[in-house]
């Protein structure tokens, strides 16, 4: 009997229009005379089903289940194509955990610890993974600039504490940039991280659950055109993504290695996708996604073909994995 498979795409954030278009990548991918798919669209105002048709039919929030022509729907499995707050966040993995529906990824904790780029970076410090200089503020705290400045020196960045695809980013190179891009910041979060600027080779680690084993994917390297992988970078073609990554065998040994201990350490399932920047041949931790993109261009996918996982094979995998953590 073929499963009810839901992908819930969108989300509360300026991310949604890319995770509409990875949802929609995971509805053309997978296997549609193994699965009954389902594209729900989660916005604030709204949680519809959203047809063939785009008839949107309103998701029964009690139980997640939809009443299509009188026959109410329910889901074996969740497909989460959300980037950004509440796919990614914590908030829709604690919401199916509680009705006992399984969800692709990571768990809740999880979720919600790595969206939060300070708690990340400060929970992984005493395993050695290194990050770069950082000073914090929440909406509200005095701005010492002065002191900002002291700690993390120019340039540095001004990062939205969680968001994700470097919205709310700003790399400062004088002091008379840093209360623009303080402002910038938060208008996408009410916290802030400003760390030192990192100059180094930047590359991005695939590590995946896939029929059981944790699996390191091939390394992709960054090449920005503009000043630091952002927005325009990341999905309006302003980057080379190099997969493999042109680096020594050591770096890609020890980054691979890095990655694997941080998905390990965070008892991470499913997707995970973390940005690190060699310095003084050291990987340095940026960011670390749990639902990154995943469209055809995007960077996890182009990993996991180049490991000779298609796209039909990551999402099912994905599916299965989540099911078999059910039983």
């Amino acid at each position: 009997m073929q499963k009810n498979i839901a992908i819930i795409m969108g989300g509360y954030s300026s991310e949604y229009i890319i995770s509409l278009q990875s949802g929609d990548v995971v509805y053309n991918y997978l296997d549609k005379d193994k699965y009954n798919l389902y594209k729900i669209h989660i916005y604030k105002e709204k949680w519809v089903y959203v047809d063939e048709e785009n008839i949107e039919i309103p998701v029964d929030r009690n139980d997640f289940s939809v009443t299509i022509n009188g026959i109410r729907i329910t889901f074996d499995c969740v497909f989460n194509a959300i980037h950004g707050s509440p796919g990614e966040d914590g908030y829709m993995q604690a919401y199916f955990e509680l009705l006992r529906i399984p969800i692709t990824g990571c768990g809740f904790y999880q979720s919600a610890l790595t969206f939060n780029k300070r708690d990340l970076l400060s929970t992984l410090k005493p395993y050695g993974i290194k990050s770069a200089e950082a000073y914090y503020l929440n909406e509200g705290d005095e701005v010492n600039e002065d002191e900002i400045i002291a700690k993390v020196g120019l340039p540095c960045f001004v990062k939205a504490n969680k968001a994700g695809s470097s919205f709310g980013i700003t790399k400062v190179m004088t002091k008379d940039e840093l209360a623009p891009a303080i402002e910038t910041a938060y208008n996408e979060d009410d916290e802030i991280i400003i760390e030192s600027f990192l100059d180094g080779t930047e590359v991005s680690v695939g590590v995946i659950t896939y029929k059981g084993e944790i699996k390191v994917l091939p390394i992709t390297e960054i090449v920005s055109e503009n000043d630091f992988f952002d927005y325009e970078a990341k999905y309006l073609g302003k980057s080379q993504e190099i997969t493999p990554a042109r680096i020594p065998e050591e770096w890609t040994e020890k980054v691979a290695a890095t990655a694997k201990k941080v998905y390990q350490t965070l008892k991470m399932k499913g997707f995970s996708r973390s940005e690190y920047i060699f310095v003084d041949n050291e990987p340095y931790l940026l960011e670390l996604n749990t639902t990154p993109g995943l469209t055809e261009a995007s960077i996890l996918p182009q990993q996991a073909e180049h490991a000779g996982i298609s796209l039909s094979m990551l999402f099912e995998n994905a599916i299965e994995e989540a099911l078999i953590q059910k039983l």
